[in-house]
């Protein structure tokens, strides 16, 4: 008879490449993880993992038997879920949030719902690049901006707007942009390659500005704007302090950035997990 869990963590060690990360994922130790795997090896007879100087790579059974294993996990996840009380959430979730405002915004949201739900246990990465959700094994992601093409099933959860800021002395050095293709002629200070884009009445108007600093965190792009490097195109909630100081200044008001949104994105499926769904929910009510 094999033990779901022992399936789960092998699942999760096939995804994560290795031991080590798949015991960070599931928050056990290795030796529980090294455990678990030997035990299903040895209950199906047939090795699933050809350990490695570099973590574990998948066997050619081991391969053919994940996709199984996870299809299984998913329909016991799912079974779990019908017969728990309404209210009741059990097992782990894992949430990728952006960093700029995760911990402010959004952790007392996800506080909130370990309060609520005393059996679930909740683990929050924050980083502002953008995670792979399924290759990292997470059960959902919060995504702030213009959502593009992808395969991930996306939910609005809230608007978020932006604002084009610089600083006092960069204007003073520099002066200010009027219009959008003025920014051209400016130092932008962005995450990589983006567009910008700004409303003019009905219509949106998309630049691609250059600059020699770039941060995959909006925090690091908000203090090199308060040096003075450059014009910044950040979230309304991470910049007011800010402005409120006089640290930084709104530029363009003509041409205010077109509202984006705050989404949840989970994997694709046709059964969401109610963790996610509740969290969504919850999202939902506070930004809403």
């Amino acid at each position: 008879m094999l033990d779901i869990e022992d399936l789960q963590t092998f699942v999760e060690v096939a995804d994560a490449g290795g031991v080590s990360s798949a015991a960070r994922r599931l928050g056990v130790s290795k030796s529980i993880v090294s455990r678990r795997l030997c035990r299903l090896e040895a209950d199906l007879g047939i090795q699933l993992l050809a350990r490695t100087t570099r973590g574990a790579a998948l066997t050619e059974a081991g391969a053919t038997f994940r996709d199984h294993a996870a299809r299984v996990c998913a329909e016991i996840d799912i079974a779990r879920e019908t017969i728990l009380p309404a209210g009741d959430l059990r097992g782990r979730l894992r949430i990728a949030a952006p960093l700029s405002i995760g911990p402010t915004d959004l952790a007392p949201v996800f506080a909130e719902l370990a309060r609520r739900h005393s059996q679930l246990h909740i683990h929050a990465c924050y980083s502002d690049r953008f995670v792979d959700i399924v290759g990292e094994g997470f059960d959902c992601a919060i995504r702030v901006g213009y959502l593009g093409d992808s395969n991930l099933i996306a939910r609005r959860i809230g608007p978020i707007g932006g604002k084009l800021v610089a600083s006092p002395g960069y204007i003073k050095t520099y002066g200010a942009p009027e219009r959008p293709e003025e920014l051209l002629s400016h130092q932008a200070l962005m995450q990589g390659t983006e567009a910008w884009q700004f409303t003019d009445g009905d219509k949106t108007i998309s630049v691609r500005p250059q600059g020699r600093f770039k941060a995959d965190s909006g925090i690091a792009l908000a203090a090199a704007a308060v040096a003075g490097l450059g014009i910044a195109w950040l979230p309304a909630c991470l910049v007011e302090p800010y402005l409120a100081s006089g640290a930084l200044v709104s530029l363009m008001t003509r041409y205010p950035p077109p509202t984006a949104g705050m989404f949840v994105v989970r994997p694709p499926g046709s059964h969401p997990a109610r963790k996610v769904r509740v969290l969504t929910e919850l999202l939902i009510e506070h930004f809403g």
